[in-house]
């Protein structure tokens, strides 16, 4: 971008930009003529992926910051207007709008139910900080036509982001997502009013324990053996952490009404947007982690259970044979529900006709043998729970499938219809009572974990990710993506590549026979796998909301004769050469 047409950006946002804090930042730039900074702040405009806005925390358009979600909410709200014309005439358009921990949370919050209200919708806002599950549920207990989460999800302290939903309860998908960038960019004037006004005539409303009270009773609701918990919970001890987010509260509340004893890290339990005692708040990291597990080892817990900051993913430790805490991945819990909720429908006779799993491409293939050996489908879709709640919302539409369970390998769990997204805080509920079931047959998750490898194969998988940052960034990853599409690999780590599954063309070929095709049958997104010789698949995926791309390794290994640990020294040797593959490749990039 030439330097002309960057200070004009410039200037044209520190004009728009009510917050002084974000205007004097470009300010600043401006006048230490930091140009580099200043493309990096203004060459494109947040757009909505596969979790709405997402960034970092600034002045400028390629920043979260008030003029961003100013112009995000006004686009919003034209496009419900313009979609339910008759609703936006009668008055009757309805929004509700939530906020994790994260700095300017509720700022963004206050500023998007302000804007709401000014354009005629009634809306609700949380009087607190309040989870991602929670306000997925109030759209639909409320009888919202949409809703917003201010939240960056697991990012680190200096991002922020912005999840808008249909009215559901689900993430907005296509066509939507690109109609709400359409308005996004058409906005020339964004209506809002102060707080009081709204408070005063009607169109805000604050809520908070009518929907807290309800929720709660509906996590609850999801249990199968609330009477073995009552019986044995004082035989298990859980040590929780809300990573300085929105869970403690809802956590804390649903397992303490089930007579179980929570000890939430002290120095994590209160919230607080700068996350001081982590790098990165999130579950899926072991460092993150490392006070829970440290707590959890001094008072010997069963299960050490976190969530992230807005509370939809959900992680956990647990103490291996000899004491030393392992951590349980997103797989691996995904598998264990799998098997623990289609097992205790089984026996409870609750399992409805046609009943199916829901999960994403990247995620082990575990499940589905675990769900068939239990007469259950598994239903694949894209990268994202808005897909798995799409997915979810066909099966009622067609009748093809009931719902039982949905999971993706980045630590997210579904157990209720009632949440359109993933929830942490019933996978937490969830996951103590079948520690409890298990503990209850002599077994801990990780013998469980080891029975079902036993019997249908271990499986071991890597995330592999690449960050690139910056303007050239972006052009980076489309070259790298294109590059493995125009030279189809024919091998990883020495292992023939049998078939390559292209979602963005949709199509499936095989790289001897490259013109002979087969539909790929999902939606169009920007994702390659490659599935080997041996079984592992391999998926290139740039990320949605990160300026980073992602490969995922997923590998079976046959176990004989009992013996696991030498399926997993097979495993990790496969994964290796494969890692070692994809690091060439992505070292090759940088050159691209």
């Amino acid at each position: 971008m030439d330097k002309k047409t960057l200070i004009e950006r410039a200037q044209a946002y520190i004009q728009a930009e009510k917050d002084l804090t974000f205007s004097q930042e470009v300010k600043d730039l401006l006048d230490t003529d930091n140009l580099q900074e200043l493309e990096d702040r203004f060459y494109q405009n947040l757009e909505f992926g596969t979790g709405g806005l997402r960034g970092v925390i600034g002045g400028g358009t390629n920043r979260m910051n008030t003029h961003v979600i100013n112009r995000a909410t006004q686009g919003l709200a034209n496009y419900f207007i313009k979609t339910f014309p008759e609703k936006a005439k009668a008055g009757t358009l309805r929004a509700v709008v939530a906020y994790d921990s994260r700095r300017y949370s509720d700022v963004f919050a206050e500023a998007t139910a302000c804007i709401f209200a000014a354009n005629g919708f009634t809306t609700w806002l949380f009087s607190g900080l309040r989870p991602t599950p929670e306000l997925s549920f109030a759209i639909r207990e409320l009888g919202c036509d949409t809703g917003v989460v201010v939240t960056a999800s697991h990012n680190p302290p200096q991002y922020n982001g912005y999840k808008a939903y249909w009215n559901d309860g689900a993430q907005v998908t296509e066509p939507h997502d690109e109609g709400i960038i359409a308005e996004v960019n058409k906005v020339t004037k964004i209506n809002t009013i102060s707080r009081e006004e709204a408070l005063s005539t009607g169109k805000l409303i604050l809520v908070d324990k009518e929907i807290d009270e309800k929720y709660w009773t509906m996590v609850k609701s999801k249990l199968f053996r609330p009477a073995l918990i009552k019986e044995k919970a004082s035989e298990v001890k859980i040590v929780y952490t809300p990573l300085h987010g929105t869970g403690a509260m809802h956590v804390e509340k649903v397992l303490g009404d089930l007579g179980l004893t929570v000890l939430s890290v002290p120095e994590q339990r209160q919230p607080d947007g700068n996350f001081p005692t982590v790098d990165y708040p999130n579950p899926e990291e072991a460092a993150a982690l490392k006070m829970a597990v440290a707590l959890g080892e001094h008072h010997k817990a069963d299960v050490v259970m976190a969530t992230d900051p807005d509370s939809d993913r959900f992680g956990s430790a647990v103490p291996g044979p000899d004491g030393t805490y392992v951590l349980i991945s997103g797989n691996q819990m995904g598998v264990l529900l799998t098997d623990y909720i289609l097992l205790s429908r089984m026996e409870t006779k609750t399992m409805p006709g046609k009943p199916a799993i829901i999960r994403s491409i990247v995620t082990t293939a575990l499940g589905d043998k675990v769900a068939a050996s239990y007469g259950v489908d598994t239903v694949e879709c894209l990268t994202g729970f808005k897909w798995i709640a799409a997915v979810m919302a066909e099966f009622e539409k067609s009748g093809s499938h009931n719902y039982v369970f949905g999971y993706e390998e980045s630590y997210g769990y579904n157990l209720e219809t009632e949440v359109r997204d993933k929830d942490g805080i019933s996978a937490a509920a969830m996951c103590a009572e079948m520690t409890l079931y298990w503990r209850s047959k002599g077994k801990s998750l990780l013998d469980r974990l080891s029975e079902i490898w036993a019997e249908h194969g271990y499986y071991e998988e890597k995330t592999i990710n690449k960050g690139f940052p910056g303007a050239s960034g972006g052009t980076t990853m489309k070259k790298l993506m294109s590059s493995l599409r125009e030279n189809a690999l024919t091998e990883l780590g020495k292992m023939p590549v049998r078939h390559i599954r292209d979602i963005q063309k949709g199509i499936v070929y095989s790289p001897s026979a490259p013109t002979q095709t087969k539909q790929a049958g999902l939606p169009e997104s920007n994702v390659l796998q490659f599935f080997l010789e041996n079984g592992t698949v391999v998926s290139a995926r740039p990320s949605g909301t990160e300026p980073k791309i992602k490969f995922y390794i997923s590998c079976p290994v046959h176990v004989t004769n009992g013996n696991i640990a030498q399926a997993q020294k097979e495993a990790a040797a496969i994964i290796a050469a494969i890692d070692a593959d994809i690091r060439s490749i992505l070292e090759k990039a940088q050159s691209l």
